[in-house]
């Protein structure tokens, strides 16, 4: 009776949906692993977390934070831009604190948009883009990502007179674990000018880069027109304290802080100490972090091969996109593997229509329990088929 057209028209959960197997499995007494959800299992850093017990005991923390309490996180986070990405920012009118990057979006389109706009947005891409849009009363299209084009969207074959509001991309990308260079985000950032489209770019896995790659900012092809959303949830671990960052475009970011006000004041002051205090942290803290998701992928990639699956090798995010042969219920088997073998993944088809086919894997436990996952997955038939045991 009181669901309004746009609570309506939110997708539901599929983390709902995994958890409730996941609760079967628990009752009928199986162990189980849950790779389903892309929460870091790591710690922050020390130094972080001290800092955060030092400000519950500082009482000029505990009153609500005004837009100059949030100077040192801005100043933090124009630092880090410019020292990590070459990237130099007014930290007064082109950062602007979160309270989780994922807030900061649905905020955006609010800002950004009216109803019956059009955002373009990925197939395979993160659930909540679907919902903030559906909040927003935007008109969503979907923009393919195709494993033969290495999961990059393909612009040239969009429409000529096609004038979207926004342009919404993910890379390092969940769920695919694809990749952009620099030079990818300057020829979309052109393509995005030359129309009047905000190029809007979720950068949360920034540092969770494995080998020589380094994922660039789509800040670096220009600050105007583009805004870029980061989190502190993966390369600092701190996914509940619900701290981020917008950066980008002057204008853009004035209408989101009118929208924000309006609805929220800023993170607590000891979050936002914590947050600044992390960003200034030398990289090798967040390489470190890496590295025990690169251990990880190194794992459980050879294992779900040896099943006949295919799977590349991640260059960043933590996340594993395996397409499963035969597969054509991602839902479906999904369920049963977490009910029959007490084995958690996320379906691709959560992930848009175009993930049919293929299952997600969060990178969240150690080497031995994610090659344990894949020997229980062996037992889990695809559409009828004989399952095949690892090698």
């Amino acid at each position: 009776m009181w669901s309004s057209r746009r609570a309506a028209d939110v997708p539901g959960s599929v983390f709902a949906l995994m958890d409730a197997a996941k609760q079967r499995a628990r009752s009928a007494g199986r162990e189980v692993i849950d790779l389903s959800i892309g929460s870091s299992d790591q710690a922050p850093s020390p130094a972080v977390l001290e800092t955060l017990r030092e400000a519950t005991h500082d009482p000029l923390t505990y009153r609500y934070p005004l837009f100059s309490d949030t100077r040192p996180l801005r100043e933090a986070a124009a630092a880090y831009l410019g020292r990590r990405f070459g990237v130099n920012l007014d930290a007064e009118r082109e950062v602007l604190p979160l309270i989780g990057a994922q807030e900061g979006l649905a905020h955006l389109l609010l800002a950004v948009t009216d109803p019956g706009d059009t955002l373009l947005l990925p197939d395979p891409g993160y659930p909540p883009y679907l919902g903030a849009a559906a909040v927003a009363g935007v008109r969503a299209v979907t923009l393919p990502l195709l494993p033969e084009r290495g999961f990059l969207p393909d612009l040239d074959a969009l429409p000529a007179d096609l004038r979207p509001r926004a342009l919404l991309l993910n890379y390092p990308n969940n769920p695919t674990s694809a990749v952009a260079d620099a030079a990818f985000f300057r020829a979309v950032a052109a393509w995005c000018r030359a129309r009047g489209t905000l190029l809007i770019h979720d950068h949360p896995y920034a540092e969770l880069t494995f080998g020589d790659y380094r994922a660039p900012s789509a800040l670096e092809a220009g600050v105007q027109g583009v805004v870029e959303l980061h989190s502190l949830s993966k390369t600092h671990h701190m996914g509940g304290f619900r701290v981020g960052f917008a950066a980008g475009d002057a204008d853009a970011l004035a209408a989101l802080a009118r929208v924000k006000g309006a609805v929220d004041f800023h993170p607590y002051l000891g979050i936002q100490r914590a947050a600044a205090l992390a960003l200034g942290l030398p990289d090798e803290v967040g390489r470190a972090g890496a590295a025990v998701f690169q251990e990880r992928r190194d794992a459980l990639v050879p294992a779900l091969r040896a099943l006949g699956w295919e799977v590349a090798l991640p260059q960043a995010s933590m996340y594993v996109w395996a397409h499963v042969p035969g597969l054509t219920d991602s839902v479906a088997y999904a369920v049963r593997a977490a009910e029959t073998t007490g084995v958690a993944v996320n379906p691709g088809r959560a992930f848009g229509e175009r993930g049919e086919g293929f299952v997600r894997f969060a990178l969240i436990q150690p080497p031995e329990v994610l090659a344990e996952a894949a020997r229980r997955l062996s037992e889990v038939a695809v559409c009828g088929a004989v399952p095949v045991s690892p090698s």
